[in-house]
């Protein structure tokens, strides 16, 4: 296992969990920099947060230092990462977060699994799309993205699914969410793709935040009645 500290939080990754460029990133402190910036910036004691997308568990933990551990819910598809999820919670004060292994995918998925894609860097794993060989996937659990903001009921969320995003933002996202802090991949798809995930979470009465938007980190507030 390689260990890293980034804002006096440690981590522990598999070795081969790793490429050299998420070595750096991790070495560097530039590791999910902007989205644990702007979950420091908007979280409020009380919030209770959804981390889509856990990986290493670092937002997640920066989530739990500011609304505690128990209110805090990290989901992540990625089965080789499982095991170091869990103990960087541990290790990192947030004992009481819900860790939960699925690959969280749109209301409209059959079945209770979904092929998910590994790859080297578990920063770049998630849903593999119908072209992935079938060797480079395995089966997951799925869980509908309704389902679970239903039994959580969380007002933030936090989501890096690596593409996922097109399809879970043209859903129905009930009134409970209050902010969403989610990185866009503009390189897995066109700009058409990107206005109908805007366009989607307009109908849900969210809307660009500026604050805490940094480059493909994007911050979506829910507008006030």
């Amino acid at each position: 296992m390689a260990q890293f500290k980034i804002d006096d939080i440690a981590l522990r990754v598999p070795n081969h969990a790793l490429t050299a460029k998420l070595r750096e990133a991790l070495n560097s402190g530039r590791y999910e920099v902007n989205e644990s910036r702007a979950i420091r910036r908007h979280l409020q004691p009380g919030d209770r947060v959804l981390d889509i997308g856990a990986g290493a568990g670092f937002v997640s933990i920066h989530a739990g230092r500011i609304v505690g551990g128990e209110n805090v819910i990290s989901v992540e598809g990625n089965p080789t990462m499982m095991a170091a999820l869990r103990e960087n919670l541990d290790r990192n004060g947030m004992t009481e977060t819900t860790v939960l292994h699925a690959a969280v995918v749109a209301d409209g998925h059959e079945g209770d699994t979904v092929r998910f894609e590994t790859r080297q860097a578990f920063w770049a794993s998630g849903v593999a799309k119908d072209t992935t060989p079938d060797d480079k996937t395995v089966e997951v659990p799925a869980v509908k993205l309704s389902e679970l903001l239903a039994e959580f009921k969380p007002t933030v969320v936090s989501m890096d699914v690596e593409g996922a995003e097109l399809h879970l933002c043209q859903q129905p996202w009930p009134d409970c969410v209050r902010l969403l802090v989610m990185e866009i991949h503009t390189g897995q798809y066109p700009p058409s793709a990107v206005k109908a995930m805007f366009d989607g979470m307009s109908k849900n009465n969210m809307t660009y935040m500026p604050w805490g938007t940094i480059g493909e980190v994007v911050v979506l507030q829910r507008c006030e009645k």
